[in-house]
């Protein structure tokens, strides 16, 4: 039944177990991904993050398809260099608005290009560090961002919250900025209680890149299985005729995907106990 399956990658393959199963995948988790592509079943890779923060686990289980990264607006192979979608933020207004709201009120902020993210000097911190972790590269740090910004190709912007209460703070200066720019949200377990703002072109969504590879690989939603721990996951997951969802996901989540049906679904183990061979072996029958 299971033809393609998309996965979150933070919190669902991804932990925060630093040489366990941080910044890459437990081995054991990589071993049963690559005997699943190897079967033929498609796996993709649906991230907030850039596709260099991602390509080794991509080469590490053999993954040569398409995936989504940051948080929809790319979609890409990174192993054959194949870009399916590209959306870049082109209206650089609204892009020095949003810089210019979040820098005057002193939130931690990237711009993605393509290959890059970039931060402006002022602002390097402990968090610089942590995301360097996460990402497995070092920013690109200039000394203006909006200057920087005038310059580039921009998928992505990436405001960084402390905490949920400040999450609150920054999507309402998201809001006050009065742009047509969508905001959605991620966290990383070795990054808690840090909240990643994540900030496309208007109606770029992991939603919209699932739909464009479903067309692009010939793979119809009923035959697709879509895990993830969060609850911006269910962008991709609600057209997923199955579900899974860790035992570390969002309780939110949880209630979500019991909607597919009591066959259709299954809550595994925790990310930290490779809880998603658990549900790949419910759903997956090699």
């Amino acid at each position: 039944m299971i033809k393609g399956i998309i996965l979150d990658v933070d919190g669902v393959i991804v932990g925060e177990k630093i040489g366990y199963n941080s910044p890459d995948p437990n081995e054991e988790v990589i071993d049963k991904l690559r005997s699943i592509h190897g079967g033929g079943i498609p796996v993709i890779l649906c991230t907030a993050k850039p596709h260099f923060a991602i390509t080794s686990i991509i080469e590490k289980a053999g993954l040569n398809n398409v995936h989504i990264t940051d948080g929809g607006a790319v979609v890409i192979d990174p192993i054959d260099n194949v870009i399916l979608e590209k959306h870049v933020i082109d209206n650089r207004d609204e892009v020095q608005k949003i810089l210019n709201t979040y820098l005057e009120n002193d939130v931690y902020t990237e711009i993605y290009t393509i290959d890059d993210y970039i931060i402006q000097s002022s602002q390097v911190s402990d968090i610089t560090d942590q995301h360097t972790h996460i990402l497995q590269r070092k920013p690109k740090i200039v000394d203006s961002l909006i200057g920087e910004s005038l310059n580039s190709e921009i998928t992505k912007i990436m405001p960084i919250a402390l905490n949920e209460t400040d999450k609150i703070r920054v999507a309402e200066l998201f809001k006050k900025a009065n742009t047509n720019l969508t905001l959605s949200w991620g966290v990383h377990p070795v990054a808690l209680p840090l909240q990643f703002g994540i900030i496309t072109a208007a109606g770029i969504s992991k939603k919209q890149s699932a739909i464009d590879i479903s067309k692009k690989l010939d793979i119809p939603f009923d035959n697709m299985l879509g895990v993830g721990d969060s609850t911006s996951d269910w962008q991709f997951i609600e057209l997923c005729k199955y579900a899974g969802v860790m035992e570390n996901g969002s309780n939110e989540l949880k209630e979500l995907v019991k909607q597919k049906g009591q066959s259709n679904y299954m809550i595994g183990g925790h990310v930290d106990e490779n809880g998603i061979i658990e549900i790949l072996d419910y759903f997956v029958k090699e």
